[in-house]
């Protein structure tokens, strides 16, 4: 056509690699062929136009959020000669409805994060992943901080759910890990946190979350309850960083970790391999940081208690031994998500994994036993008779193979016979430190059918007695002393 400006129509036909009839043809009608094109009519009845805008159309007026499926089957029960197929019919009606007439929608305004602004924290619940720590699936979740400029992120396997001292405790793990802090700290509401405490409790948590951040010059913020996308910044990347979990749990080959704190160290290679790709934006933004203070603030709650003639002492459901001797003292035990430190006065005393009471209306009331066998064995040697009927017998076995022995013992032999066998192989374990060698020996004695022998176990496990060898020394006499000085020795006097 441009060359049909300057030349006539044969000309510009040829020029341009055209026929002459082609060149006559677009002479008569320039439009190029897609412009030509017709809107195709319907080719066959519409199914929904006898019931569209008398029922449908009020329907969805009078509720915005109703779903097509649901509006099907409504029109389906209301007119049983609707044809079966008209759902995909329906849901683009619907679809271009709510696009012409419907509400309006919620709109997420993305968001600049200058560099050292700041952080946020979140946990995740990684479940589902399948972790298991000695053949026992491992309920847990991840504690997960992230700078919404740079990326850089900390992670941390949380036992316990959203509770402030898991909070407290992983968000100063990350600022110090980091190396300082961003000026606001954005959080969810914490209501998982809240949910189980009366008002005054919730009040005094919102507060101690407040001067925690106060303590790192940090400005406290959340979003709304239920607004999920307004952490965004954070709750993107849980999905992301459960995928590298699963991925590296596929390429590990695994997913049984033999303790808890190897599957911790798994955890944050993941998360270092991930931090190394954004460690050119965490230059830019790690200038930017408020230093930290002097010290961390505390990251756990404080309870008293009181050691009972049981060797052990209640708290928050869960009964925990301790050595006998701390027997009528008054303990202040510190609180953290996975251990609690017991304080004699102001000396630490020892350190118990934290236990947890059970949920929901069923286990209420029920306690929970975290017991060490070593606490009470040498008050069990003596009266070996109450391991029969003791309340937390079961969690009083350090293994699985002792526990399968006493069932055994209790099956075979009378009671009595049973708890001595039982307690003397406890003690065994504890005086001569063989627990795990003994335990697989106690695993071999049972798969071959038979019972274990305590005095040929105890003559098994003897130490092993060591003879000195004879050495005889022969002292030189003084004459000796005397031919080595010689004739001309003089006597220095000091």
């Amino acid at each position: 056509m441009d060359l049909r400006r300057t030349l006539p129509r044969e000309a510009a036909a040829a020029k341009a690699g055209l026929s002459a009839t082609t060149g006559a043809r677009l002479d008569a009608d320039p439009r190029l062929p897609s412009q030509k094109q017709t809107t195709r009519g319907r080719r066959r009845p519409d199914p929904l136009a006898a019931i569209w805008d008398s029922e449908i159309v009020p329907m969805l007026k009078a509720v915005p959020g109703l779903r097509p499926i649901s509006i099907v089957a409504e029109m389906q029960r209301r007119h049983r000669d609707l044809p079966a197929g008209t759902r995909r019919t329906l849901e683009r009606r619907v679809r271009t409805w709510q696009a012409l007439h419907g509400p309006e929608r919620d709109v997420i305004f993305r968001q600049d994060h200058p560099p050292g602004k700041q952080g946020l924290s979140d946990f995740t619940d990684t479940t589902p992943l399948g972790v298991t720590i000695a053949g026992v699936p491992l309920a847990h979740r991840l504690y997960h901080f992230r700078l919404a400029f740079s990326g850089w992120q900390h992670a941390e396997v949380v036992l316990g759910g959203e509770s402030f001292v898991a909070l407290a405790e992983g968000l100063q793990n990350a600022l110090w890990a980091l190396g300082g802090a961003p000026q606001e700290h954005r959080s969810d509401s914490l209501s998982a946190a809240f949910r189980n405490l009366d008002r005054d409790a919730a009040e005094d948590q919102t507060r101690r979350y407040e001067a925690l951040c106060s303590h790192y010059r940090m400005t406290p913020t959340r979003n709304n309850t239920g607004v999920v996308h307004e952490n965004g910044a954070i709750e993107s990347s849980h999905g992301h960083l459960k995928t590298a979990l699963e991925q590296a749990l596929l390429l590990r080959g695994s997913a049984e970790f033999a303790d808890l704190p190897l599957y911790r160290r798994f955890v944050a290679g993941v998360i270092g391999r991930a931090n190394a790709n954004r460690r050119h934006e965490l230059e830019i933004e790690r200038p930017l940081l408020t230093s930290l203070p002097p010290r961390r603030t505390t990251d756990f709650e404080e309870d008293l208690v009181t050691v009972t003639r049981s060797s052990g002492f209640l708290l928050r459901r869960v009964f925990y031994t301790v050595p006998s001797r701390l027997i009528g003292h008054r303990l202040r035990v510190r609180i953290y998500d996975d251990r609690i430190d017991c304080f004699l006065g102001g000396e630490p005393v020892l350190t118990l994994p934290r236990g947890r009471a059970p949920q929901g209306r069923a286990m209420r009331g029920r306690t929970v036993h975290v017991v060490d066998y070593r606490h009470v064995i040498h008050a069990l040697r003596r009266k070996p008779q109450a391991l029969l009927n003791l309340i937390y017998r079961d969690q009083l076995f350090p293994r699985t193979a002792f526990r399968n022995t006493w069932d055994a013992l209790i099956t075979a032999e009378p009671p009595r016979a049973a708890c001595r066998t039982m307690v003397g192989l406890l003690a065994l374990a504890h005086e001569r430190g063989c627990e795990a060698e003994l335990a697989a020996e106690l695993d071999a004695i049972l798969g071959a059918g038979a019972l274990p022998d305590l005095k040929a176990l105890e003559t098994q496990f003897a130490p092993v007695r060591s003879t000195s060898p004879h050495v005889t020394v022969a002292l030189p006499s003084a004459g000796t002393y005397d031919a080595l000085l010689g004739d001309d020795a003089v006597e220095v006097s000091a």
